[in-house]
């Protein structure tokens, strides 16, 4: 991998992870900015581009290390690929399953319902999608004679396929509503409904394996992406090459949305191509940034700033922090003390992340406006700037966390 590659990935990469913990973790569910909450059903946020931008990083990722493992016998590439897609779907698992108890009304602790288990999530679409992508990619590198357009052709079978099932199996004339996506019905046959994310009022699971072959193609445009870069020089040439294709990519986008809308909780195909479009602009805008930027005086002025640093520090540490980032709210949940009482008599129980919000963010903010989403707000940034100074201990000390 060239030095000038790795630099704009791993700033990809750290950037998508950091706004991930930071939308991931407010002071309170119930006062967000409308950009740091996910659209409530058709539309894209900012926050929307979060998952779609690390299942790209993904498919770049795997365009950096795929000549490596073409380059030995086929029984160690697939032997690498299932450990790897194994280890962040049971790793997603775990994390669903944290902290393996709960406080019941009695106000005891005792051990959770695993009958209720969410199956599904993050990790285990990234798991899944990673692996899928990998084996088409050993496919058309090994057995076609232009595996870039071998891959275009996947995506496209996968884009439209999914598109057609949504038509002729979901509801007539109301097929990308929730009530009448097909895909829950898939869900929860090959799931079990119990095992089903109920954030959508019923059981539905945006991560759910029905909408995981749009998602695949998005880890293989990422692929397509680095395999087009690795082929030449990342010069000025490059860049302008790559923002051509996102410009055509986001045509695509708004073109099909027109018939296929954009919607985060389904994974539409618009919504592939939208998000890659976007994806693919903000990463030339970082190669650019990164190595190719220019002064008005003709010198070079290569972006090394502190934000640098500290997306490269994320970057380095993507599942490591992801994973630590769900894991400490819940543990720290299952300490509590009583903070007063309810209206209804009934004690009212605290813990340490709501008590900082509650005594620490919303009091700070409270001196500038009595917005409550600015205290929400401050909240996460306090909780990122935690995982920064983690991620940059971690990288000081060269602990990587890897799969």
């Amino acid at each position: 991998m060239s030095a000038a590659r790795e630099p704009a990935l791993d700033v990809f990469r750290g950037a998508t992870v950091a706004l991930m913990i930071l939308v991931n973790n407010p002071g309170s569910w119930s006062a967000l900015y409308p950009p740091l909450a996910h659209a409530p059903w058709h539309g894209v946020t900012p926050t929307d581009l979060v998952f779609p931008f690390f299942l790209f990083a993904v498919g770049h990722a795997l365009a950096l290390v795929m000549p490596a493992l073409l380059a030995g016998p086929p029984r160690v590439f697939w032997a690498r690929v299932a450990r790897r897609t194994a280890l962040i779907f049971a790793i997603g698992l775990l994390l669903n399953a944290a902290p393996f108890v709960r406080w019941d009304a009695a106000g005891e602790l005792v051990l959770r319902d695993w009958s209720q288990l969410r199956i599904m999530g993050v990790l285990q679409r990234i798991a899944l999608c990673f692996g899928a992508a990998a084996a088409i990619v050993w496919w058309a590198e090994r057995h076609t004679a232009r595996p870039q357009r071998a891959v275009l052709a996947v995506v496209a079978v996968l884009l439209l396929g999914y598109q057609a099932m949504c038509v002729t199996l979901g509801a007539p004339g109301d097929p990308y509503s929730l009530q009448g996506w097909f895909g829950t019905a898939w869900d929860k046959a090959l799931l079990g409904e119990s095992h089903l994310y109920r954030g959508e009022g019923m059981p539905f699971d945006p991560e759910g394996l029905a909408s995981t072959p749009p998602a695949v193609a998005q880890v293989l445009l990422g692929w397509w992406v680095g395999r087009t870069l690795a082929c030449g020089a990342i010069d000025a040439r490059a860049v302008a090459r790559l923002f051509a294709a996102a410009v055509v990519l986001g045509v695509l986008a708004y073109a099909w949305q027109l018939g296929m809308p954009l919607n985060k909780k389904i994974w539409t195909s618009s919504y592939v191509l939208l998000t890659t479009s976007l994806a693919m602009a903000t990463l030339a805008a970082l190669i650019h940034l990164l190595n190719h930027g220019t002064r008005l005086d003709g010198r070079p002025a290569r972006a090394t700033g502190g934000w640098v640093a500290l997306c490269t520090w994320f970057g380095r540490n993507p599942l490591g922090l992801f994973v630590l980032a769900g894991l400490v709210p819940r543990f720290l949940g299952l300490i509590r003390w009583q903070a007063g009482t309810a209206a209804d008599g009934s004690p009212r129980w605290t813990s340490p992340l709501p008590w900082v919000h509650e005594h620490v963010a919303a009091p700070i903010a409270s001196l500038v406006s009595t917005d409550p989403r600015l205290g929400s707000l401050l909240f996460a940034l306090l909780n990122l700037a935690f995982y920064a100074a983690l991620a940059a201990w971690l990288h000081r000390r060269r602990l990587y966390w890897r799969v």
